[in-house]
């Protein structure tokens, strides 16, 4: 058992290797192992807490030292023309350390505000403490601003929209960029925070009115609280990253993997290949290689990249911009497997059956080249019989075997029975200007489905190669409804005269009876969206719990390190589990994975709810035009306060208000899902077919307002007196509603009771 090192050991040990002082680097150099870790982690601990260390990037350092390698800012050249820096990553409670630059002759030129990456060294001069060399300049990375620009007598300032700032910011005449009062603009720093006054900007973009189009994906950033500005640290990490080598990894070059992505992806992180199995054993059997870049080589445990990756958890997506999880320097080029490049991989070989049952799978960390980058449409294309110059020379030897792995994978769907869900996806598509030029619904290809299958199996093989080997990971949980769900669900299928069976543990094929019952229907979408939000938030966790949607038992997040960061954690579990290198799942990350599951769980639904947003927005938008059209849709909710509508036209959600549908009071009740006039009886529920007037869009909110024009194509019947007033609203003294008539009563009841609508059908 070896001896635990004394404080003051420890601290000549970091004195003596300023490069050196992890707590993996501090245990090698003392000999400690195993559980004696426990006893080096106390130490440390009581070393920090007396003030003596600092734990800084997973090391532990001297805090009134500056780090070897340290971020500075350069200062303005003194009376001797002698060039200073700041340092950015001092964390003393002493006197700040002075930093004087050693330049060379070959170094660029350095200006006042320049911020550098240097190599620092400790002197004991009577003017400076610390001598810096260049090792490069970091590119420009001032703080942003979003906010509304107000107009002054000599120049402005901005308002930040951001509800957590209080903090304007004052931009010189030359610096507005032509703003104007009212305007919604982006700003960036113009030179360094002081201590009086307000802090400088530059507008850099105009964005105009704060509700128009182009601004409503900022708005939603800030106000979900994304972060869409990267550190000077990690930005000056991605910039120093080199492309890999072979050194390590299986060529893999040889292989023509071809990635298959929307024609206007910016990164790609999966390629994939198959092709006949040539093995006697598996007759009509396949191999599938699915390939996916090796991010975990980039982005190691404890360093600023990794930081910056787990705070924001994934990438976010709105119809104009991305917000990348990682530098573009690495989601748009070094882990981007772009045609004709050698990129590291992190690959997995698996063979199928002709069943499409998965009978084996190999992981390998290897080294591609991308044959091709195509999309979706052009590959279905050439399947369909209309190849381009593009497609044609790889149909035969490779698009053909893909779609005949997919076949056999489709058997194997079958007999499974995932959750079958048929809702169509929106796209919104944008001009120039920002503004929406269209909403379309996109059909899926079974280009879009070869791929995803192609996902789901390497998804599964590196659960199951993880449990196998012991090695602790984060699964993709996805938990069966709630009993109230259930019946809720079951609620709206015997209304639109379905059934789903209670009395037997739920499985997902019990699910698709339903919806494949209602297909074709007039009920289709409704029992889609109701099966929809029946379902369960999936999420992360470290135990494994299984996925019911995809029906599998083993499922974890493997196929996209690019945006997601649970990806990138099972890429390192991979790494370890298979001793490929030193950039595999840390100790202290496995420590905290279920911090880092609850964590982004939280990111992702973020994402989601700004990206809903930011859609409801857009269409408010696009619509605000058509103020005073008439539309036809389908109730999708009920509330006290009124029902919502989904559009037929663009799938927009809006609502009736209560207070607009006659002259009556509407009685809610919540178990039914129904609003039942007082003196007409008219009943409103979820799926019915409804005419509606648009009378108010709203862009900054999203919120669309409705008039209900026809309920099932027919006209509303009149409640005291007709028409659709504002609600005369009779009530007792004692707050309860008039006495309703008695047909009007009970065909309430029977709606209680029978928990079931009447509606006209086609």
């Amino acid at each position: 058992m070896a001896r635990i090192p004394t404080k003051a050991e420890i601290l000549e040990w970091i004195s003596a290797h300023p490069t050196q002082t992890s707590k993996r680097d501090i245990a090698k150099a003392f000999g400690i192992k195993g559980a004696e870790r426990i006893d080096l982690k106390r130490v440390l601990k009581e070393l920090e807490a007396e003030g003596h260390l600092e734990k800084r990037k997973r090391s532990y350092g001297d805090p009134d030292r500056l780090p070897p390698v340290s971020i500075l800012q350069i200062k303005a050249p003194n009376d001797d023309g002698d060039l200073f820096a700041r340092p950015l990553e001092w964390h003393g409670d002493g006197i700040e350390p002075i930093v004087m630059m050693i330049t060379r002759a070959s170094d660029p030129a350095l200006g006042e505000g320049d911020r550098i990456l240097a190599r620092l060294t400790v002197v004991q001069e009577q003017d400076h403490n610390y001598e810096a060399r260049l090792i490069r300049r970091i590119g420009t990375n001032p703080k942003r601003i979003l906010g509304i620009y107000r107009q002054g007598s000599e120049g402005g300032r901005i308002v930040p929209i951001d509800k957590a700032s209080a903090t304007e910011w004052m931009v010189p005449e030359a610096n507005t960029h032509g703003a104007r009062d009212g305007e919604l603009v982006e700003a960036e720093q113009a030179g360094p925070k002081t201590r009086l006054g307000l802090p400088k900007a530059r507008v850099v973009e105009r964005l105009g009115d704060p509700s128009a189009p182009k601004a409503v994906s900022l708005i939603a950033i800030h106000q979900h609280g994304i972060p869409d500005h990267f550190p000077d640290a990690v930005i000056a990490e991605a910039d120093s990253a080199k492309p890999m080598g072979l050194k390590g990894r299986e060529d893999l070059r040889d292989l023509p993997l071809i990635t298959i992505d929307p024609a206007d992806a910016r990164d790609h992180d999966d390629a994939c290949f198959a092709h006949a199995d040539d093995d006697p054993k598996n007759a009509d059997g396949h191999v599938i290689w699915v390939a996916i870049a090796d991010v975990a080589a980039y982005v190691k445990p404890g360093t600023a990249l990794d930081r910056e990756a787990r705070k924001r958890g994934n990438s976010s997506y709105f119809p104009d911009r991305v917000v990348p999880m990682l530098p573009d320097r690495l989601s748009g080029d070094l882990c981007s497997l772009h045609e004709g490049v050698p990129r590291p991989c992190l690959a997995v070989r698996m063979q199928i059956d002709a069943a499409g049952n998965k009978i084996g799978h190999r992981f390998v960390r290897g080294l591609m080249k991308s044959q091709a980058s195509l999309h979706y449409d052009e590959v279905q294309a050439a399947m369909d019989g209309a190849p381009t110059d593009r497609t044609a020379p790889f149909l035969e030897e490779v698009i053909e075997p893909l779609y005949a792995a997919y076949e056999a994978l489709c058997t194997a769907r079958e007999s499974r029975q995932p959750l079958d869900l048929d809702l169509p996806e929106r796209k919104i598509v944008l001009d120039d200007s920002g503004k929406v030029a269209s909403v379309n619904f996109r059909g899926r290809l079974d280009a879009h489905r070869l791929i995803e299958e192609f996902m789901i199996l390497a998804n599964v093989a590196a659960a199951e190669e993880l449990t196998k080997k012991r090695q602790p990971l984060l699964f993709r949980v996805h938990e069966e409804p709630s009993t109230e769900k259930l019946d809720n669900l079951r609620e709206t299928a015997r209304a639109a005269g379905l059934n789903l069976a209670k009395g037997q543990v739920l499985q997902t094929r019990h699910l698709n009876a339903l919806l494949n019952a209602a297909a074709g229907t007039d009920d289709a979408e409704l029992i889609n969206i109701s099966t929809l939000r029946s379902m369960q938030q999936a999420y992360y966790f470290p135990e494994n719990f299984g996925h019911f949607g995809l029906a599998l038992r083993n499922y974890a997040h493997f196929t996209s390190p690019i945006r997601r960061y649970a990806d990138l954690i099972v890429h390192r579990a991979l790494i370890t589990a298979h001793g490929w290198g030193k950039d595999g799942l840390s100790g202290d990350e496995i420590e905290r994975l279920e911090d880092t599951a609850t964590h982004i769980s939280a990111t992702e639904r973020r994402s989601m709810l700004a990206e809903r947003d930011t859609t409801d927005r857009y269409l408010a938008s696009y619509l605000a035009e058509r103020v005073g059209n008439e539309f036809t849709g389908r109730i999708s909710g009920i509330a006290r306060f009124g029902a919502f509508v989904k559009l037929d036209e663009t799938g927009a959600d809006g609502l009736i208000p209560v207070r607009t549908i006659g002259r009556e009071y509407f009685h809610f009740d919540p178990q039914a899902g129904t609003l039942m006039g007082s003196e007409t009886g008219l009943l409103i529920t979820i799926g019915q077919r409804v005419t509606v007037r648009l009378t108010q869009a709203a862009p900054v909110t999203g919120g669309l307002e409705l008039e209900l024009l026809a309920l099932e194509d027919a006209e509303l019947p009149s409640g005291r007196g007709g028409g659709s007033g504002k609600g005369d609203r009779r009530r007792s003294p004692a707050g309860r509603t008039s006495e309703r008539p008695k047909a009007a009563r009970s065909k309430h009841k029977a709606a209680k009771v029978k928990r079931k609508v009447t509606r006209r059908r086609k």
